[in-house]
């Protein structure tokens, strides 16, 4: 892996006076499920070709860090599909001497078991770990193939590794909605907190988004009636969107991401960089810098990859602008969650 220049730089502060401390890194397109919510069926993936490689994303890393990020957050696709993710993973835990506070992922869980070690030997200490059902059945229809064996599995081994890890449920009409409770009471029984998230209209997924959306102030009644839910004051500076809750009778937190009923941007404090690249300063926005052209273009001056980061602040835009009204509503956006990284 090569070594970005750690030099000291000016921090990432957009025009709204929001200072960018959190990098979403992705590495690959590609994952081995097939999520209803997530992406078609029959999904056409990018040519590996047009990948950043395993050093080119350790170079962004690096300049992130610089720019006073300290937190990064491996996504996807299925970041554990891309050949030698190990090397990058390992390759990222020794910026936690350079000022990096934080590294994770997010992950499906069906490979985790092969990298439980690996994550913790380059200093990962959490996971999100993406699951919507305990149902086999369940699991099989909304992941369109996959084996919920190898999930739990791999969340088992996790745990055992020392791994802390967070569920991230996507909350879909019809589908899981009935079982939240007892999801929920599994994860905190298993220490495991559990992040309930709205329905993203993002890329042509083969289903309609108005069919699967559920209003999360609806969800958190339905559990009110059940346990009772203490609001937390916000205190990780590093952490995303959430929206925590204690429950009392279980002592575990539910995490509500509300991108459609209660636009949480004002605190804005990441970007996303795609697996080919391409920096987004709004997950809900298509304006994007390419990076990986002025990488290639001066492989030995970082100059003016931080000038491209300077030009990517200032047009970060003040929020995001999803909706889901009507039936046969196209999405917001066309590319994928999958591309953006999730």
């Amino acid at each position: 892996m090569s070594s970005s220049d750690l030099t000291a730089q000016p921090p990432l502060i957009d025009k709204f006076g929001r200072q960018v401390t959190y990098l979403r890194l992705s590495v690959t397109d590609r994952c081995d499920l097939r999520c209803t919510y997530c992406m078609a069926e029959r999904m056409t993936f990018l040519p590996r070709a047009d990948l950043l490689t395993l050093e080119e994303l350790d170079r962004v890393a690096g300049a992130f860090i610089a720019r006073g990020v300290r937190k990064i957050r491996l996504t996807g696709g299925e970041p554990f599909v891309r050949r030698d993710i190990a090397k990058l993973y390992t390759a990222l835990g020794r910026y936690h001497d350079h000022g990096l506070e934080e590294l994770t992922m997010t992950t499906n869980a069906t490979l985790l078991a092969q990298h439980a070690g690996g994550l913790v030997a380059a200093g990962v200490k959490r996971l999100n770990v993406s699951l919507d059902s305990r149902d086999p059945e369940t699991f099989e229809t909304i992941t369109r193939r996959g084996d919920l064996d190898k999930v739990l599995g791999g969340i088992e081994a996790g745990l055992e590794a020392g791994l802390k890890i967070k569920l991230n449920t996507v909350v879909m009409k019809g589908r899981n909605t009935d079982e939240l409770p007892d999801l929920i009471a599994w994860a905190h029984e298993l220490g495991m907190d559990i992040t309930l998230i709205e329905v993203m209209p993002l890329g042509d997924t083969d289903e309609d988004r108005f069919d699967q959306y559920v209003p999360l102030p609806m969800v958190r009644d339905q559990l009110e009636a059940k346990w009772t839910l203490q609001d937390e004051a916000r205190t990780d500076q590093l952490g995303g969107p959430s929206a925590y809750v204690r429950v009392k009778e279980t002592g575990g937190r539910i995490g509500f991401i509300t991108p459609l009923t209660n636009n949480f941007c004002a605190g804005c404090n990441r970007v996303r960089v795609t697996c080919t690249g391409r920096i987004y300063m709004c997950l809900g926005q298509d304006d994007h810098i390419d990076l990986r052209a002025i990488l290639r273009a001066s492989p030995d001056d970082d100059a003016p990859l931080h000038a491209a980061l300077d030009r990517a602040l200032g047009a970060k835009p003040e929020r995001h602008e999803f909706a889901i009204n009507r039936r046969g509503q196209a999405p917001s956006l066309a590319r994928h969650m999958s591309m953006t990284g999730g």
